[in-house]
């Protein structure tokens, strides 16, 4: 499965249409900081307010989306999938002072940073972060990629987690 760069037009656009907030997070979050595509993804990965789950679960079945059961969905996090193309949501509410409430566990600061992709101003998740958010599992390849890239341009420092990376570079 691939979600290619039209296929983020067409969500974008559908959202538009709908005028629901949401934020691009994942690999297609990372190129629209670096502002192009720079490799392959297999899903949109996405964050939105818990509140809007019902509405976008009701759009993508009128789009030939389904509900994909994975061994980590739970009520704030599932995957809709039409078969080619998979949306990785996460939803959650926030408190007032900005802090987590309940679901995924962002706060109003991971919600604040934005980018152009294709002509389009995306809302995003800020590069540091975004590179935070690269850091604390077993990383990998596709990691490394996306988190040398958002360091480079944002003059962040490199995370500990891909030494192992850095090491083989030299």
């Amino acid at each position: 499965k691939e979600f290619t760069l039209q296929d983020i037009k067409w969500f974008f656009d559908l959202m538009k249409q709908e005028n629901m907030e949401w934020y691009i997070d994942g690999g297609w979050g990372v190129d629209v900081l670096l502002g192009e595509q720079t490799r392959r993804h297999g899903d949109l990965d996405i964050a939105l307010p818990a509140q809007h789950s019902k509405q976008l679960r009701n759009i993508l079945k009128t789009q030939g989306f389904t509900e994909t059961p994975r061994s980590d969905s739970w009520e704030h996090n599932y995957v809709m999938s039409d078969g080619r193309r998979d949306i990785d949501i996460h939803t959650y509410e926030l408190n007032e002072d900005g802090t987590n409430k309940r679901g995924v566990a962002y706060e109003a600061r991971h919600l604040t940073g934005s980018g152009r992709l294709s002509g389009r101003e995306f809302r995003t998740i800020p590069p540091d972060i975004m590179v935070e958010f690269h850091a604390g599992y077993e990383v990998d390849a596709d990691d490394w990629h996306d988190v040398k890239r958002l360091c480079a341009k944002y003059t962040i420092p490199i995370p500990k987690d891909y030494e192992i990376f850095q090491r083989k570079q030299s």
